[in-house]
């Protein structure tokens, strides 16, 4: 067992949180797991069956006394979104997840955790495994994909499950019962490739920006956090304008994740190069102070690339058309909810950008809680693609989760919280994409509530868990599953 969670309650959550750790699970890759928590269930003796995503359903019988007791669905998602620090080395296709303690937070060695949503998993193998508990008939889902599109959840028969009320354990605030969650698009726009030989008498290189937080597009969207390809790009306008040619570009990871890291290889005029290192020094200075109370870490920078020889460079009318479609992108909050105090209404990341063989790709995405906000923002940003002379692609996308105030699962939430803590939880709707609003598509009459524990920093390598948030996060689950008649 880890050295991390030694002396960590509930012991059976931590004991298959680390478990689980050692096992690669990225999005598309959850073979592996998805067999591990099948086999774990047979070994309990309880009833499991897979469909061929690799969704897996598990049934626990009733204790003593609550057999009569509707049955109810506790559900997690078995990916995890796989980022790293540039200079840590892992392999998430084998390495295992290294955890480490610090102080009151459980975090990774410079990886992401996967406590989204490792802590629902452990959760519920730990509640299939204890014999002891109060609970009526209950079924447990664990979901495949969800990070990249939620497709395990949209790949879901509508007589997978048997439960016509489901715990998701997806959210991660203590203290919140979240009862709505936004809709997702994605839209991606590329540009064909034609390139130039490198320009004599210039000087090849590396700009670089990095050291900024990242994180959740849709949970930390509100929070003014750099963007890497944002202001990549504004350090790129500016070399422009002393010759540099464009080369490649790569910035993000995920389409869920705002870009913390992103690079260019550049070819810069002999005679400019100082007036450019001195452009992107001034630039980074700007930047820095724009973004020092949220992003203090933030580093841009131009450096010669060792060992680097004549090349190849892109056309200026794609490197022209590309800046300036990136410079005319939205990216972050776009509309504030006027019903719901605090609440991102409508919003948009700039995510991914790729050079690949045949063309420079640029992959964003957007959300809202209306869902003919996601149809407008959608429509504005595919604008500036097609402005810009790139080809554009978008995705179908995920439905949002209405909250039904009246919900019974969240009356019966409430009054727990309350016997439990003697104060209201708060109910909230989140701007991320929960599976209750693709469940509720495909499993109609569904009632549904999502909380979990508090966990900061998802999606990115600050990702960590809240520690003294797991006990009462178990404890009040518990308590639901005791009260519900």
């Amino acid at each position: 067992m880890s050295s991390a969670i030694e002396g960590l309650e509930p012991r059976l959550v931590w004991k298959y949180f680390a478990e689980l750790a050692r096992i690669p699970r990225g999005s598309g890759n959850e073979a592996a797991v998805s067999k591990w928590v099948q086999g774990t269930a047979r070994k309990l003796g309880l009833t499991v069956k897979a469909d061929a995503l690799g969704n897996v359903a598990v049934q626990k019988p009733a204790s003593p006394g609550k057999e009569r007791v509707k049955r109810i669905c506790l559900q997690g998602h078995l990916d995890m979104v796989c980022e790293k620090n540039k200079e840590v080395k892992h392999d998430f296709l084998k390495d295992p997840i290294e955890l480490v303690r610090k102080g009151n937070v459980l975090m990774a060695n410079g990886t992401t955790l996967g406590g989204d949503n490792g802590i629902a998993v452990a959760t519920n193998l730990a509640i299939m495994e204890d014999t002891s508990l109060m609970h009526g008939p209950l079924e447990f889902l664990f979901t495949v994909d969800e990070e990249t599109g939620l497709t395990g959840a949209a790949g879901l028969a509508s007589d997978f499950l048997e439960s016509r009320t489901l715990m998701n354990l997806d959210s991660e605030e203590e203290g919140a019962l979240y009862v709505g969650c936004s809709g997702g698009r994605d839209t991606t726009g590329s540009w064909a490739l034609a390139f130039d030989p490198s320009p004599s008498q210039t000087v090849a290189a590396t700009l670089a920006v990095g050291g900024l937080k990242g994180g959740h597009s849709g949970l930390e969207i509100h929070q003014g956090r750099g963007n890497a390809i944002k202001i990549l790009n504004r350090s790129l306008l500016l070399l422009a304008e002393h010759g540099a040619r464009l080369s490649s570009i790569e910035g993000g990871n995920k389409r869920n994740a705002i870009p913390r890291e992103a690079e260019a290889l550049v070819f810069v005029p002999k005679k400019s190069w100082d007036a450019a290192v001195a452009a992107v020094k001034a630039l980074e200075a700007t930047a820095k102070a724009e973004v020092a109370t949220v992003d203090p870490g933030l580093t841009v920078t131009l450096a010669p690339k060792a060992g680097a020889k004549k090349g190849k460079v892109v056309k200026r009318a794609v490197q022209t058309k590309l800046c300036r479609t990136i410079s005319a992108l939205p990216h972050g909050v776009i509309k504030m909810s006027a019903d719901i105090p605090g609440l991102t209404e409508t919003s948009t990341n700039v995510a991914v950008i790729r050079t690949e063989k045949r063309k420079i790709s640029l992959a964003t995405s957007q959300r809202s809680s209306v869902a003919s906000e996601i149809d407008e923002i959608c429509h504005t940003v595919k604008a500036i693609f097609e402005m810009g002379g790139a080809e554009v692609k978008q995705g179908d996308g995920y439905p949002g989760w209405k909250p039904n105030l009246a919900s019974p699962i969240l009356k019966v939430a409430k009054s727990t919280y309350k016997q439990l803590y003697g104060k209201e939880p708060e109910i909230k709707a989140i701007h991320a994409g929960l599976e209750c609003g693709i469940i509720g598509k495909r499993v109609p009459g569904m009632d549904m509530v999502s909380f979990g524990p508090t966990l900061e920093g998802v999606h990115s390598p600050d990702e960590k868990i809240h520690l003294e948030t797991v006990p009462k996060f178990w404890d009040f689950l518990l308590g639901i599953l005791k009260n519900v008649n």
